[in-house]
């Protein structure tokens, strides 16, 4: 199953990774880039790369397949039309084009430059169904905002991808650069912005928003915060959401104390109309000194402030993972043939446990909003593989059946850390837990210094006690599911059965159904997790497909309006559905109710002792 319907209907939030620094190194020749932002015809860009002299007869120039943090096969390759390389003369050269994302060129020793043409991403969202995901992709909306996530315009050859990048880029007048990647010069007119990296991680770590400013920037501790906001009918602007994020960034940067592994982060907010050609994949993508946050336009403020709250705190906390901490097959990324990491517990687990752990810490919430998360991360879970290795998980995520499960990551990934966060603080008396690990491994690796990815796990280990590698080879690399109230137990919490409301398709942003993009889009109720007394009393079954809702036939268009009317129906509401199951096409009718479901509630253990309390509120406030 795709995460496409689950973006369409519910806005779910979903997030992602890069990599970076940014200071350039000049001791080698740079590749040349330019782009024309002003010269754009039906939403093309032109890129021209200028890599110098080549020593081989034959060269391969790619654009990334696969980049950090996204965890899919994208193949920015498609979207580049009319490559062309020229020899010093400025003749075409003959080129063969062995994939999707590859460029090979023959007689190379003549080669002065490649030209080509990108299209951007955004127009073609509702018109596949592996759309890439819109945090991740590109926009060209001429003299109005060009996302440029650089992944889809500049690509590398085969063995420059260590040396320096320079990146000339033309823009209208007017127009503005949102970006973390170092900016050297501009020309007298204004027309143009030149920027550097260092090598080519760097290049695709750091997307350039241009648009007409609309920027604030402040300060968090030793941190250059700049939020930039794109709303094309002008209904907010950076003002309006500045005080939530840097009350929120404050306490964040106050939770990690110490941690100090950039100067400067940069927020990139577009917000989509949610027309055919625009955005429809919500959420972020983490780079690490900078994210591209997508959302609807029309959400109102309130909801807006925390969708942000919610993105843009986890992905802060990706300066700590994989900024600080990461392997080398996230610092010497392979774009075109990805050997993944065995770790997504820590790089997106630990962060979004870190952004839920640090609202609680700094009080931006109560205990009880906490564990209330933490609850719903335990059912969300369900709906998971939970006999799956995470680290076997990790190692092969491009891949089925492991790709299906990647989203897990943020809701099991977060519970490995809470667990693994109360058993560091039982065995040091409170004194020590994750976010003292992180820091721990942050001094001794940081930005420049990957790990081993096979050691990772003894390091952890070397640095706290023999029960934690027990509970990294039992529930991480082992496949044993974890047994929640353990751990709680130790901090003087127990679970409940309590029954709580619903909604009659979704449990909050969580859908009770799904879409099966192998088979015409279907939607089916979603297998394996509790259904609510609306599709039980009514007899529905996980698995079933939903062929009809009074009278109308089901697809994904017509089952986001019945989706938006459930909201109006009361219990006596009746309505008339017919599902497939086994092949069987079943009528069923009956009134809705009011939609309930039993669930487990985490709530303190009355009479706990003095020192299980102390070893909680060590847990949750020190």
């Amino acid at each position: 199953m795709k995460r496409t319907f689950l973006y369409a209907i519910t806005a779910l939030i979903m997030y992602g990774c890069g990599a970076g620094k940014n200071l350039v190194s000049i001791d080698k020749t740079p590749v040349l880039v330019s782009m024309d932002l002003i010269n754009v015809v039906n939403d093309q860009v032109k890129v021209v790369v200028d890599p110098g002299a080549f020593t081989k007869d034959i060269v391969s120039f790619r654009i990334p397949k696969t980049v950090p943090g996204t965890y899919s096969s994208d193949d920015y390759g498609k979207y580049v039309e009319g490559f062309v390389a020229y020899d010093y003369s400025g003749k075409p050269m003959e080129v063969t084009k062995p994939d999707i994302n590859t460029w090979s060129i023959s007689n190379a020793k003549n080669l002065d430059k490649v030209s080509y043409l990108v299209n951007d991403t955004y127009d073609t969202e509702n018109e596949v169904a592996d759309a890439v995901f819109s945090p991740a992709g590109t926009n060209i909306l001429k003299d109005t905002n060009y996302m440029l996530n650089l992944h889809g315009f500049v690509g590398y050859f085969d063995d420059f991808k260590e040396i320096p990048y320079q990146i000339s880029i033309e823009k209208p007048l007017g127009f503005e650069a949102a970006t973390s990647l170092t900016q050297t010069t501009m020309n007298e007119d204004n027309k143009e912005d030149v920027f550097v990296a260092n090598r080519y991680f760097e290049v695709i770590d750091n997307p350039i928003f241009y648009t007409k400013p609309d920027k604030e920037t402040f300060k968090v501790g030793g941190i250059e915060v700049t939020l930039s906001v794109y709303s094309p009918n002008g209904v907010y602007k950076a003002s309006d959401l500045r005080d939530r994020m840097e009350t929120m960034m404050r306490a964040q940067k106050e939770f990690l104390g110490d941690i100090d592994s950039t100067t400067k982060y940069n927020i990139l907010l577009y917000l989509s109309t949610m027309e055919d050609t625009d955005a429809r994949g919500f959420g972020a993508l983490e780079h690490h000194t900078s994210t591209v946050v997508v959302l609807p336009e029309a959400m109102p403020k309130e909801r807006l402030e925390q969708a942000m709250v919610d993105v843009v705190s986890h992905e802060f906390f990706h300066i700590v993972t994989p900024l600080s901490v990461h392997s080398n097959e996230i610092h010497f990324f392979d774009f075109n043939d990805p050997k993944m990491s065995q770790h997504l517990w820590m790089y997106e687990g630990t962060t979004e446990y870190f952004a839920n752990l640090f609202q609680v810490h700094e009080g931006l919430i109560d205990e009880a909003e906490f564990y209330e998360r933490m609850r719903k991360k335990m059912g969300n879970a369900k709906g998971y593989d939970d006999t799956m290795s995470f680290t076997v998980m990790s190692k092969n995520i491009l891949e089925a059946p492991y790709e299906s499960n990647y989203a897990n990551v943020y809701e099991k990934g977060a519970l490995i850390n809470m667990a693994l966060d109360i058993l560091i603080r039982e065995k040091s008396n409170g004194e020590k837990g994750v976010l003292w690990l992180m820091k721990e491994l942050s001094k001794k690796y940081g930005v420049d210094s990957p790990f081993n990815d096979d050691e990772l796990i003894d390091e952890i280990v070397a640095l706290t006690y023999p029960e934690v590698r027990t509970f990294f080879e039992t529930y991480v690399v082992g496949d044993t599911p974890i047994d929640y109230e353990i751990f709680l137990e130790k901090v003087g919490l127990t679970m409940k059965r309590v029954e709580e409301e619903t909604g009659y398709f979704l449990q909050g942003e969580i859908p009770y159904i799904d879409v099966d993009t192998d088979n015409n889009n279907a939607i089916f109720v979603r297998k394996g997790i509790d259904l609510n007394s609306f599709f039980v009393n009514l007899g529905v079954q996980g698995g079933d497909i939903i062929k009809s809702i009074n009278g109308v036939e089901i697809n994904l268009d017509t089952m986001r309006p019945i989706i938006g009317q459930s909201f109006t129906w009361g219990p006596e509401t009746v309505i008339k559905m017919e599902v497939i199951r086994d092949r069987e096409t079943l009528s069923i009718e009956g009134p809705v109710g009011i939609p309930t479901i039993e669930v487990n509630k985490i709530t303190p253990v009355e009479n706990s002792s003095e020192d299980v309390v102390d070893l909680r509120n060590a847990w949750l406030k020190k």
